[in-house]
């Protein structure tokens, strides 16, 4: 027996079967790092459309999360998809650098009595350090961006632009100051923004409290009655006895009946409807005396349960009736609804009772609870109501309720003097900021759609913003109020621009160190400097203003419109909501085109990452142990619409679709060994007809991937990818190609048409994963022969994919119906297999009983069909001529009968043959092969 491996093309390329990801992808980080890929990149795009993916700046505190790998690896993908598109992409990656977190940070380092210039310098840098840390983290998970030159809120020119977008409010006459309840955190000793407000349960005191009638006669005539037998009382329903002090009103829905009910001692007003559970809590019994509605009580006076003043009823639509006793009490300076509703009865600002202090603790001045931290006043200030016999009922409750987001305590609304954007003030064009925004979110599109009714919901109920911080490391609120009237300056535009060129010198420290007289000469003993710092999400949320067309204005990319904001879908209250607020105001529109919101990560049970639970997964461990690009295959392969599980199952399903993927590649790569495009092209008209199918099968599947990532639906790309390489090519094309591929001579038609399709296959494949599988992109990009870019990221989407026309005869529908006769066969081989009656595919031969028209269709490839099939023969045969023997299959018109081939079997090929063996020069091999040794005259394929 001879040895005919030489004359074999058999596969070979250096590109490795395992990805060994964890070390290769460091190394192809240093040499991205060398050719400064964001420059070339930069440079590539010059006159090409621009895409803006404007970053959500992470906050600058902390290792990266999860989380964080997930938003940057979505970004990332669009930006290289866009590139790959032909669009210049650009990315800036940014930081949110003030704010309490990490100010709070610098106390627990370094103490609380700090001088704030000191305090400052130590936050700025411990934001730098906690940038470079993160950085280092993003660019190891393979993101591209120019991480040489991000944009930092802290940064000067950030903090000088930050001052402008607020001058440009001032200028259209959205800020205002004045007194109103904000989210209230003594840890922070400070207001938080919605977004810094979470809910969690909390055990409270409920109480039902008596409020005598300061007029009986008034209250008679109300209810129709000449007169009231004995005393009487309205009660109300609250989880915060720590307001009744605070008490300076009464609420009562204007269209909710009320009753008078006698229980014996004294006549109690209740919502009707609420009677029976009223009394029932109370231990009492009563009888109904009469009924009036809730408008009839307007203004009716009651007497606070142990201060000598008043409270009137005011009506409200908010009352509900759903618990307690369908009465409210009204605390102005601890209530939204109580403070707008007294507000609207006329009450004036300085009327307002607001005796918590900062820290929590009652003024000095309070009598009865001066001094005292109102959560442990509460039970004094119950046993006082029991004392005054105002107590009608008493007991504990767990409910949601407000507590800061970073230090977990309970949060109250405090009214305080503070500078707001207003919601409903109208601008020159008549609009308020409200009605611009609700008209900005019905232009933006929403991915997923959802997310539109999300944000329009919380822009048409939404309060007026407050801006302002009480807070040392935070961009100044640069305002000189005059200390008589509290106005502002009238050259305050003029003033914030002056202090604007300042900071952008010297820092946020310029306000602070700044001597009003430099700026305000004579008139400065007149006027007082603001000490307030601005809401961090007022830091992110103008950051279209001073980053895109501030410290990163990008050439034609420049703003005020990003293509696109992406985030979690938490920031519909943060960043989006912000963003849009301060777009609205400064230029009438949002400071995006286009709002894509991702779900946030939970583990295989749907259970919220927990380092007490232990289903954390750190994204730094995945990289050490997986490689960044098995996280990023994650990140594209799950719904990013949703919550997004991971676990390490999950993590390892995804490594073994990544090695179909790569090992797809590897094949690709390795039969184009002596091949160069240049030199051994097949014209796409020349190729074989199984060869063009491919090609074309690519070309649609590329089509449908580039509308794909357009439209971000990143899990179908990789469905798409992870199907072509299965199923077109693992499951048919790469199997039927083999024997051609290996057996045929070197430089034959039917070898380089087969090369030529793999070759545009490979090229097309390495850009189709490339946004995805950055590092396996390039790696499969720089082993296909030819010239080659210094970075697949440098190409486009592949241009030399070519289609088949509508009516070619060995065109897509026949391809395809070729591909169900063969899974049909395969599983009748695989039957016969089983069954011990065949060895393998080529032991056998087939006889396919089919119907006429797929007999005719069949019966185009001629002797070549038992190629596509890989048996060693193929017969053909009438549907009807179906014996015994043949075993129909699901394929309608079809049936196949199996049986083992009689033959000897070529040496070379496989293939049992009835000629191997009459050769006397080469006796184990078959005729077909004999051609096929460099010396013959070759084999001829048409079609497989």
């Amino acid at each position: 027996m001879s040895d005919y491996k030489h004359t074999l093309n058999l596969p070979e390329t250096d590109f490795p079967m395992r990805g060994n990801l964890p070390k290769r992808e460091p190394a192809r980080l240093q040499r991205w790092q060398e050719l400064d890929l964001y420059q070339r990149l930069r440079e590539a795009g010059r006159d090409r459309q621009s895409f803006v993916l404007h970053d959500g700046p992470p906050y600058a505190n902390g290792s990266i999360h999860i989380g964080h790998a997930v938003n940057k690896i979505l970004k990332d993908i669009i930006i290289k998809a866009k590139g790959l598109a032909g669009f210049d992409a650009p990315y800036v990656p940014g930081w949110d650098c003030h704010g309490l977190p990490i100010e709070h940070k610098i106390e627990t380092l370094h103490g609380k009595h700090l001088p704030p210039d000191e305090a400052r310098a130590l936050c700025r840098e411990y934001a730098a350090e906690q940038i470079d840390g993160q950085r280092k983290d993003f660019v190891r998970l393979g993101v591209v961006g120019d991480w040489a030159h991000p944009y930092r809120t802290m940064d000067f020119a950030n903090e000088a632009g930050e001052v402008r977008a607020l001058a440009e409010m001032v200028r259209h006459g959205y800020v205002f100051k004045g007194l109103k309840p904000v989210n209230w955190c003594f840890d922070c000793g400070s207001a938080l923004a919605e977004a810094e407000v979470e809910y969690a349960d909390k055990k409270s005191d409920a109480i039902d409290v008596a409020f005598a009638a300061d007029d009986p006669a008034a209250l008679a005539e109300a209810f129709g009655l000449d007169a009231l037998s004995k005393p009487a009382a309205v009660v109300i329903w609250t989880t915060t006895p720590w307001t009744i002090p605070a008490n300076q009103a009464l609420n009562v829905h204007p269209e909710v009946d009320y009753a008078l009910v006698d229980t014996g001692e004294r006549l109690l007003v209740l919502a009707e409807d609420l009677v029976d559970s009223s009394l029932e809590r109370f231990g009492l019994s009563g009888e109904t005396l009469a009924t009036t509605t809730g408008a009839r009580l307007e203004n009716l006076r009651f007497r606070h349960p142990f201060y000598d003043r008043l409270s009137p009823v005011y009506l409200g639509d908010y009352v509900a009736t759903d618990a307690g006793t369908g009465i409210v009490h009204s605390a102005p300076a601890y209530g939204e609804d109580d403070f707008v509703t007294c507000r609207a009865y006329g009450m004036e600002f300085d009327e307002i009772r607001n005796p918590v202090q900062s820290d929590g603790v009652y003024a000095d001045d309070l009598p009865f609870f001066g001094g005292q931290l109102i959560w442990k006043a509460n039970p004094q200030i119950v046993a006082k109501l029991e004392e005054v016999g105002a107590l009608l009922a008493h007991e504990k409750i767990t409910h949601s309720y407000m507590h800061c987001w970073r230090h977990k305590t309970p949060v109250i609304y405090r009214a305080t003097a503070q500078w707001f954007v207003g919601m409903d003030i109208r601008g020159e064009d008549g609009k308020t900021l409200r009605e611009r925004a609700l008209e900005g979110i019905e232009a933006t599109q929403f991915i997923p759609a959802w997310g539109k009714a999300r944000l329009h919901s919380m822009i048409a109920n939404r309060p007026d913003w407050c801006i302002s911080r009480q807070r040392n490391w935070g961009v100044p609120i640069p305002f000189f109020l005059h200390k008589a009237t509290g106005e502002l300056h009238p050259r305050t535009l003029e003033l914030m621009e002056a202090v604007a060129q300042r900071i952008e010198a010297e820092g946020i420290d310029a306000w602070f160190r700044l001597d009003a007289a430099e700026l305000l000469g004579d008139e400065a003993a007149d006027y007082e400097k603001t000490t307030d710092t601005l809401d961090v999400w007022f830091d992110s949320g103008t950051t279209h203003w001073h980053v895109l067309r501030g410290s990163h204005a990008l050439g034609h990319a420049r703003g005020p419109r990003a293509d696109l904001y992406l985030e979690g879908s938490d920031q519909h209250r943060g960043w989006f909501h912000s963003s849009l607020l301060t777009g609205c105001a400064i230029d009438g529109h949002p400071p995006y085109k286009g709002l894509l919101t991702h779900g946030f990560t939970v583990d295989a049970h749907g259970r919220k990452m927990s380092k007490s639970v232990g289903n954390v997964i750190a994204p730094q461990e995945v990289m050490d142990k997986l490689g960044a690009d098995i996280l990023r295959l994650w990140v594209a392969s799950t719904d990013y619409s949703g919550e997004m599980a991971v676990s390490d199952e999950i993590l390892k399903r995804t490594a073994d679709a990544y090695r179909r993927i790569r090992n797809t590649a590897r094949f690709l790569l390795a039969n184009l060994n002596g091949f160069d495009p240049a030199r051994d092209a097949v014209a796409f008209d020349d190729l074989l007809a199984l060869d063009q199918w491919v090609i074309d099968r690519a070309a649609q599947l590329q089509s449908r991937i580039e509308t794909a990532y357009a439209e971000y639906r990143f899990l179908e790309v990789y469905q798409q990818v992870h199907t072509f390489c299965s199923r077109e090519l693992g499951g048919f094309y790469l199997d039927v190609i083999k024997d051609r591929q290996y057996t045929t001579q070197a430089d034959s038609l039917a070898r380089r048409s087969c090369q030529t399709a793999l070759y545009h296959v490979v090229e097309a494949l390495a850009r189709w994963v490339a946004p995805i599988l950055s590092f396996t992109g390039e790696e499969i990009y720089e082993h296909i022969p030819g010239e080659r870019r210094e970075s697949v990221l440098l190409e486009t989407f592949y241009a030399g994919l070519a289609t088949l026309d509508d009516g070619a005869a060995f065109g897509r529908e026949f391809w395809e119906r070729v591909l169900q006769v063969k899974q049909a066969v395969n599983k009748c081989l695989e039957d016969a297999r089983n069954a011990k009656r065949i060895k393998s595919g080529l032991s056998a031969e087939v006889t396919l009983y089919a119907a006429d028209d797929l007999r005719e269709t069949l019966g185009r490839l001629g002797d070549e069909l038992r190629f596509v099939l890989l048996t060693s023969e193929v017969h053909l045969a009438s549907r009807d001529a179906a014996g015994d023997a043949a075993e129909a299959t699901e394929l309608e018109g079809l049936a196949v009968a199996v049986a083992a081939s009689a033959h000897a079997k070529c040496e070379r090929c496989w293939h049992h043959r009835p000629d191997v063996g009459t050769h006397a020069e080469h006796p184990d091999l078959c005729g077909r092969c004999i051609s096929n040794l460099p010396d013959g005259p070759g084999e001829v394929r048409r079609y497989a």
